[in-house]
């Protein structure tokens, strides 16, 4: 069930939790674009492991109030997710929890800044034991070669073009061309089919089935409430989605190359499905070269390879040794 947080500054964040909610192994899981915290079926996985899990609406999403107007987006999440963590365990401080970040898609930027946010504006960095990234997206200020491998949809909403033209103006083109579909679960739902689902190989489309059988429904439910959360994600406002070109090329508050010892503690697993078209495997290699404690996993399918995956590597994640602190990609066997 979604809930609400009264925010300082007047704003509203929208949550839902799962799993055991006094457990002090915490994970805080960031959705991608077009849904909202906790619009996805409950992982059995995790859900068996003694985990609260937390799922916050991203900024301008769903019922999550956007950034004020003067605020930096990555000092927003860290304000946020302080807040939320502070009011989840008040009597924890920094150091009393054991946080591990999850991101899928875009969900993978929010959770880069909380990796390398500053501590003194996400204090709960310190409790911070692993990092998932799912389909990750990268820095484009650093990443010069960002573009290279975008399909031409994705080098039009978010790449050079986009970046280029001013005052946002294809982000507006898009929310145009994009409204109408999105108004209802039937419209939500082609539009998955036709960017997704669609493009699954028979491999695929036998992985997906045994997710949803797992899960206790069928494919055809699932893209359902994926629809669902489309629909809720930009009822209220396309804040969200007109935020995204500008974050993708901001300044996320770090480099990946120079966080420090401290920063670089915990470890990073990136998963890279090498059919997607979305967030291309060289993102993964990318960020791979460039934090010091992360490794790379190669999964099978297209972009929503993530989803079937997402429980077990985060329970891999939990229970795993340290990963060995090398700049080198590593992939795991």
């Amino acid at each position: 069930m979604e809930q609400y947080l009264p925010l300082r500054d007047g704003r509203t964040l929208a949550y839902a939790e799962d799993g055991n909610i006094s457990s002090k192994t915490v994970v805080l899981h960031f959705h991608g674009l077009f849904t909202v915290g906790g619009a996805l079926l409950k992982s059995p996985v995790l859900l068996s492991k003694n985990i609260h899990l937390i799922m916050p609406t991203l900024p301008g999403w769903g019922n999550t109030s956007p950034p004020p107007p003067s605020t930096p987006y990555n000092d927003c999440i860290a304000s946020d997710m302080t807040t939320l963590l502070s009011h989840l365990y008040p009597d924890s401080n920094d150091r009393g929890i054991k946080l591990y970040i999850s991101g899928s898609s875009f969900g993978s930027v929010p959770a880069q800044i909380l990796y390398g946010a500053p501590y003194d504006k996400f204090p709960f960095g310190r409790c911070i034991s692993g990092v998932l990234l799912t389909g990750a997206l990268t820095p484009f200020r650093y990443h010069k070669d960002y573009a290279k491998q975008m399909t031409w949809e994705s080098y039009f909403m978010f790449g050079p073009i986009g970046y280029y033209v001013p005052f946002n103006l294809v982000s507006h083109v898009m929310k145009f061309m994009l409204a109408r579909k999105m108004a209802t679960i039937e419209g939500a739902g082609a539009r998955l089919r036709e960017t997704f689902f669609n493009r699954m190989d028979q491999a695929e489309q036998e992985m997906f089935a045994r997710w949803s059988e797992k899960h206790g429904t069928v494919p055809e439910n699932v893209v359902r409430r994926m629809g669902e959360g489309c629909v809720k994600s930009v009822s209220k406002s396309w804040e969200g989605f007109m935020l995204t070109l500008p974050l993708l090329h901001s300044d996320w508050g770090f480099r990946p190359d120079a966080l420090d010892e401290e920063h670089s503690r915990p470890r990073v697993l990136l998963t890279a499905g090498k059919d997607d078209h979305m967030t291309p495997v060289t993102y993964a290699h990318y960020l791979a070269a460039n934090y010091k404690n992360a490794r790379i996993k190669d999964i099978g399918g297209g972009h929503m390879s993530m989803l079937y995956k997402n429980d077990e590597l985060l329970d891999w994640l939990r229970s795993s040794p340290a990963l060995p602190r090398r700049a080198d990609i590593r992939r795991l066997e």
